[in-house]
């Protein structure tokens, strides 16, 4: 197995630099996975019912693919094809795929990996019948874990997301959402997302689409009241100088709306106030009790909104028409004992629909493959819905499927390569992803390999 150095920005440049000389041929593979083949930029209803893939038959050539010096898919067709347009020597590196599938790297969500503290505690009083909230109410969940990243340094909690990082890179994801929202104050929140900027610049492996989340809940001692004009009269502002002055990189603003935690017209103001800074609306909704996040969402044009297991028929509806990806998470509803999110009505009624593992010391999982099982057999989609949710619809969700979660020429060179003869067993061999995937590729470098190559 090869691990990368990953802790000196130097490490990175320089590795970037090399890689800028690189070509890279996948060829003999089995099935090559397209997902789709027209640059749509997500996968709604009937269209999610299949997805586009080269296949080969007994006998048959395999098929190839071809990246460019630049990180980007040059080419892909059968062997033969590729073997009269491209010449022998052409190329620096070379994979021999035959009998394997490649597939495109997988894109996880939702994720909250900054933090300190382990719940394992918490996870025994859930199974002693306590609620989330009832956790909640006695100081324990996202309160345990805010007093932890206070006492923390930059470095502890950089030290502890690199080591996420990888475990997630292991199990073949090379896009993450990754969420501040355990600091609640100015001064932390900034803290964990100066981490994720980091991070961005420092760990090419895996990349982030980085979600400031100041309203993950009411900081103790404080009104919702106080805390939604901290958030957007602060927080938002200082933020934002931030960013202007190169410090921060954010993309995405969000809020927990809940019952209890920030109700329909604070997350208004909250959303809209990191809206006019720029930032892209991508929040928790009707988790726990029906809040209209579904319709909050349309009306604000969000990009996305996580959880919706309580989500209305008229918040579906509103979804739907303004194309407002649903980020679903089988991991907090499994872990909960929450009713599932309505996976099924979202997708008939043309929902596009993306998972997320929903990483956090609450859903402590870092593998989109076991996401992805978990979404066939508690949320009853399909596999083909499974991996269209863990790779194009994922990037919809980040607003990055112009360049990621499919195998098209243009496209970024994000794969994975698995030692099975069809896509599926990525899904169906649950929890068997350490022994399947032979290669992780980011932007054409192989960043993980099974075995040294």
């Amino acid at each position: 197995m090869q691990d990368w150095p990953c802790h000196t920005k130097e490490y990175s440049v320089a590795r970037l630099k090399e890689l800028s000389m690189q070509r890279l041929l996948i060829h003999h593979a089995k099935q090559v996975v397209k997902v789709c083949e027209n640059g749509e930029l997500v996968l709604c209803g009937e269209q999610t019912k299949t997805v586009s893939l080269l296949d080969s038959k007994d006998g048959e050539t395999g098929y190839s693919l071809v990246v460019n010096e630049k990180g980007a898919i040059e080419a892909i067709g059968s062997d033969i094809e590729i073997k009269k347009r491209f010449s022998d020597g052409c190329f620096t590196k070379e994979i021999d795929a035959s009998g394997k599938c490649v597939l495109p790297g997988l894109i996880d969500g939702h994720t909250h990996p900054v933090w300190l503290g382990d719940r394992v505690h918490e996870f025994a009083m859930k199974l002693a019948g306590a609620t989330y909230m009832d956790i909640h109410k006695m100081g324990g969940g996202i309160h345990f874990t805010v007093q932890h990243v206070e006492d923390a340094t930059e470095d502890e909690l950089y030290d502890a997301l690199l080591k996420r990082l990888h475990a997630m890179l292991r199990c073949g994801t090379t896009t993450i959402e990754a969420k501040s929202g355990y600091g609640l104050d100015a001064k932390n929140e900034i803290k964990m997302l100066r981490v994720l900027t980091r991070a961005q610049k420092e760990f090419p492996m895996i990349e982030i689409s980085s979600t400031y989340c100041g309203a993950h809940a009411i900081p103790r001692g404080k009104t919702m009241e106080e805390a939604t004009d901290d958030i957007v009269n602060n927080q938002i502002p200082t933020i934002k100088k931030l960013m202007d002055q190169g410090q921060l990189l954010v993309d995405n603003i969000d809020v927990f709306c809940e019952k209890g935690v920030f109700d329909t017209e604070a997350s208004r103001q909250i959303l809209e106030a990191g809206k006019k800074i720029g930032l892209h609306i991508n929040f928790h909704g009707d988790e726990l009790h029906p809040m209209k996040s579904g319709e909050l969402g349309a009306l604000l044009n969000a990009r996305a909104i996580s959880h919706l297991e309580e989500v209305s028929d008229a918040g579906v509806v509103a979804m739907a028409d303004k194309c407002v990806t649903a980020v679903l998470l089988p991991t907090t509803a499994y872990i909960l004992k929450l009713k599932p999110p309505p996976a099924r009505q979202l997708i008939e009624q043309g929902v596009p629909v993306a998972l997320g593992s929903d990483f956090n010391p609450n859903a402590f999982c870092y593998s989109m493959p076991v996401v992805m099982h978990m979404a066939c057999c508690i949320l009853r989609m399909s596999m083909t819905e499974s991996l269209i949710g863990a790779t194009l619809n994922a990037a919809a969700s980040i607003g990055l499927s112009k360049t990621h979660g499919s195998l098209e020429v243009g496209k970024q060179a994000d794969i994975l390569i698995i030692d099975a003869p069809k896509w599926e067993h990525l899904i169906y061999q649950f929890a068997g992803h350490d022994q399947l995937i032979d290669y992780v590729i980011k932007r054409g470098d192989v960043v993980y390999s099974k075995t040294p190559i």
